[in-house]
């Protein structure tokens, strides 16, 4: 049991990491880390990821602010609508069976990796009008973001940041600095919710949360280092196999094996789309 904590340890380092490189992320590894490698039931690990990812974020928020890079307007109403909406999907997951979480957790990691395998479309600055965002589509997008992220933990980054720079109009620094702001309102909301029907270790929590706030402060000393499209469809990759992984894992047979056959076909299909370039037929290749 021992070399599973100190497993478990080392590897949050590399969940912070994640976090301060890409602005998001930490929850697509945090779980699967405290599920299968900490030996957490489901729901235990969703709320540990929570506060978890709640804690590194502020901390990064921090960071960013001081280089400008929060618009704290955005992100508080975001944030505020989010906890809301966090709240209820706490609420909500602290009743569903495991299996079920851990399926719509996998399904997100899936979603998440396919997103950032593509990159994003027309550049990384905000296209929507300058000045005020409209308040209604950020408190619904907010709602709505934040459920997700309460029911299944995951959902965080990768959700918040398109959605400030198509409301906000924001460039992607101040789009992934917001984020982590409504990301750790959001975190601490869920964690609220799935408090009332579980219980954790919070001295190994604790543990896992100081290590993920020096991976983040880590990746960000590199993010003007490493190069971000390569970076992050690396990264897309890793997230598409951990979340086939999960998925083989909590999918009764033959289901997990037919996945698996068809992811293995999908990944086929995306080489051969690489290598014969625009005459691919199918829509894999990435956007940048």
């Amino acid at each position: 049991m021992e070399y599973q904590i100190v497993l478990t340890l080392a590897l949050a380092v590399v969940v912070g990491l994640a976090l301060g490189l890409l602005g998001g992320g930490g929850s697509i590894l945090m779980v699967p880390l405290l599920t299968y490698v900490a030996g957490m039931e489901p729901k235990e690990a969703i709320a540990a990821s929570l506060f978890v990812v709640g804690v590194t974020s502020l901390v990064s928020t921090v960071a960013h602010a001081r280089a400008g890079n929060v618009r704290w307007r955005t992100g508080l109403v975001f944030g505020a609508a989010g906890m809301a909406g966090a709240l209820l999907g706490g609420l909500v997951g602290g009743h569903l069976p495991g299996t079920l979480l851990m399926v719509a957790f996998a399904l997100m990691m899936v979603a998440t990796a396919v997103t950032m395998i593509r990159g994003r479309r027309g550049g990384g600055e905000g296209h929507a009008a300058h000045g005020s965002p409209p308040l209604r589509r950020i408190v619904l997008d907010g709602l709505a973001v934040g459920a997700v992220t309460g029911l299944v933990g995951a959902g965080g980054g990768f959700l918040v940041v398109p959605a400030l720079v198509l409301l906000g109009g924001l460039a992607m620094p101040a789009a992934v600095g917001t984020s982590l702001l409504v990301i750790a309102m959001k975190s601490f909301a869920g964690l609220g919710g799935y408090l009332t029907t579980v219980s954790l270790d919070w001295a190994l929590v604790a543990a896992i949360s100081a290590l993920a706030v020096a991976g983040s402060l880590l990746g960000a000393l590199l993010t003007p280092r490493v190069p971000e499209t390569a970076l992050r469809r690396g990264f897309g990759v890793f997230v598409l196999v951990m979340g086939v992984f999960v998925l083989t894992q909590e999918l009764p047979a033959p289901f997990g094996q037919i996945l698996v056959v068809g992811a293995a076909v999908l990944a086929g299909g995306a080489l051969v789309c690489r290598l014969i370039g625009d005459a691919c037929p199918l829509p894999l290749r990435p956007q940048t």
